[in-house]
């Protein structure tokens, strides 16, 4: 058994792990990362980056199927080939994840060290069954994973999470989507425009991130209208039955795709994608002095990351608060270098909020939600992207837009919408937030015509107005 001594021991290799190891090495000590599973982040490997390559085709095939309102006519047959379609998205995401392999590869090897970590007290850790690491810190950057519910697991490999989708060779011809968040709406609307049969299943109502009572429920239209989507409904029982899943659902009242239904139906896939959990429990915190939490994650100061007293820090998905990659690398840079000048730790200084599903039209949240904002200290302003100029010209003219403006100082607080180019607006409305513009400094920004970023000067003009009229 070698033992190793180190400043700083970073627990996974990840998009928060990365950072966290340059930072402590920039900050001028030692550091090791300790990585159990392959090489290549999250993103790359079976978030980011495959997903998109998967959009980007269904979106080909989307717009290749509605041309003929321009006058546009492709005669014959559009086919879609599903085992060229997972051919590319498996090759291109193979050549992002060799990016970040090389990297990580190109740490010094005396400072990786493979294998799964877990504490044997405070400051020293067991890596496989053949290093034992004293450090001075740990940065705990274990990621998370999709978390498959008891009645789904009986299924074996008919129940899959989103990292499976990206070992097909082939599409499927039926899917059942088990979550209506981020990963089931954009997956589900992809393969539903490849041609997969999809039903998106929702429990709480959720559409996506959005807490705006009347965004959310345009946008449930909207996504209702493509594909069986219900955003309320109970599963009541699910069973295999050779290679396909039998499901009994029942769909809530008001439900945008039907109402109080009890449905049966077989899918060959039930894509289960109903939250992630911290990868915290191969760790054994058990073994240290660190208060842990209900989800098992030790608690930690959201502000600095970190645990307690202790000189353990906590960044990335694992800590459950922004689980995005700006927000990882963020966090681990800002990990990486408390942890290497503990005990003189600082507070993580956050970018303005953004959240973005790439989904058709997009949804985005940027700044506070509707949600958090306190009644009556906030004025909306909104705009109905359905007869915007710009877009019903590329006829993309679905979508509601609502910006929040604070009462007192018109300053511009939030933003809950969904419609074309929602990601490059998002960026437009998370730098104005973050330079703390008001409302009226946003309007005197230049607007150029006809684009869709007219439309957010629409939605603030009808903030100012609102706020004139309660005397802002």
């Amino acid at each position: 058994m070698k033992t190793v001594q180190t400043d700083v021991a970073i627990i996974g290799a990840g998009s928060a792990g990365l950072p966290a190891y340059r930072a402590a090495k920039a900050a001028g000590v030692s550091a090791i990362l300790i990585e159990g599973g392959p090489y290549g982040t999250t993103c790359a490997r079976v978030g980011c980056m495959p997903s998109k390559l998967l959009i980007a085709a269904a979106e080909a095939a989307h717009a290749a199927a509605r041309t003929a309102p321009f006058g546009v006519h492709v005669d014959g047959t559009i086919r879609i080939d599903g085992r060229e379609v997972m051919a590319r998205v498996k090759g291109e995401r193979d050549r992002f994840v060799g990016f970040v392999v090389e990297s990580t590869e190109g740490i010094p090897e005396a400072d990786r060290l493979i294998g799964y970590a877990r504490f044997i007290d405070d400051g020293l850790l067991q890596v496989g069954d053949h290093t034992q690491v004293r450090a001075r810190s740990v940065v705990i950057a274990t990621g998370s994973s999709p978390y498959v519910p008891e009645m789904y697991r009986k299924l074996g490999d008919r129940a899959i999470v989103n990292d499976d989708v990206f070992a097909w060779d082939d599409l499927p011809r039926k899917v059942a989507v088990v979550g209506a968040g981020v990963i089931g709406l954009e997956l589900g609307q992809a393969l539903s425009r490849l041609g997969v049969d999809v039903t998106v299943l929702g429990a709480r109502g959720r559409v996506g991130p959005l807490t705006d009572p009347e965004v959310k429920a345009y946008a449930e239209k909207v996504f209702a209208d493509g594909f069986r989507f219900f955003a309320r409904t109970e599963v009541e029982a699910v069973s295999r039955e050779g290679d396909s899943v039998r499901m009994r659902y029942r769909t809530a009242v008001g439900s945008a795709s039907g109402s109080g239904q009890v449905v049966e139906d077989t899918f060959d896939y039930v894509l289960v994608a109903a939250g992630r959990r911290a990868n915290v429990a191969g760790l054994a915190l058990g073994n240290t002095s660190l208060e842990v939490g209900k989800d098992g994650v030790p608690v930690y100061d959201p502000l600095t990351l970190q645990a307690g007293a202790s000189p353990v820090f906590i960044a990335g998905d694992v800590n459950g608060v922004l689980p995005l990659l700006h927000e990882a690398a963020d966090e681990g840079k800002a990990a990486g270098t408390n942890a290497a000048r503990f005990p003189d730790v600082v507070p993580l200084v956050r970018r303005a909020p953004i959240s973005v599903v790439f989904s058709d039209p997009g949804v985005a949240m940027v700044g506070a939600r509707f949600v958090d904002l306190a009644p009556g200290s906030f004025v909306v302003g909104e705009v109905s992207f359905e007869d915007l100029g710009r877009s019903r010209i590329m006829l993309r003219n679905r979508g509601l837009m609502h910006v929040y403006v604070d009462k007192t100082t018109r300053q511009f607080v939030g933003a809950e919408w969904i419609g074309p180019d929602a990601e490059h607006i998002a960026h437009l409305l998370a730098w104005a937030l973050q330079m703390k513009l008001t409302a009226d400094a946003m309007l005197e920004m230049p607007f150029y015509h006809p684009v869709v970023e007219e439309g957010v000067r629409t939605a603030l003009r009808t903030a100012a107005v609102a706020l004139d009229e309660v005397g802002a």
